[in-house]
């Protein structure tokens, strides 16, 4: 299989709050609009916010977010009173990760890759 782009699509309980949420609180960029729903550009991929659903994510379900600085992301949102499951901290994977949840319960984890981490190696041969 040859994919040529990716997205992830949430169908929220509450499209308006949702699409609030990923704009104004998160910030993301809007990459299109069409009726009934909304696209945002999210890093190397795409998160499309539509239609309507009636339970609310799965706890088996996460975004996962890369930022610069998780700590600074952290406090912005936590400032603006976006719902917060863990602080950050270091893993023992070695990755600095907080998390959050949106307006319907999806689970965020926003992720900064610090120096040194095998994530960040060149694995480009010489």
């Amino acid at each position: 299989m040859e994919v040529l782009n990716s997205r992830m699509i949430l169908r929220p309980r509450d499209p308006d709050g949702a699409v609030e949420f990923y704009r104004d609180v998160l910030g993301l960029a809007i990459f299109r609009e069409f009726p009934g729903g909304i696209v945002f550009f999210l890093g190397q991929g795409f998160l499309e916010v539509s239609g309507r659903g009636e339970q609310g994510p799965s706890p088996d379900q996460v975004l996962w977010l890369q930022v610069r600085d998780v700590r600074a992301e952290f406090q912005r949102l936590r400032e603006l009173g976006v719902t917060e499951l863990a602080e950050p901290a270091r893993q023992p994977w070695g990755l600095d990760e907080a998390w959050i949840a949106d307006p319907d319960g999806m689970r965020i984890v926003l992720v900064e890759i610090p120096d040194g981490h095998p994530l960040r190696a060149d694995v480009r041969q010489p």
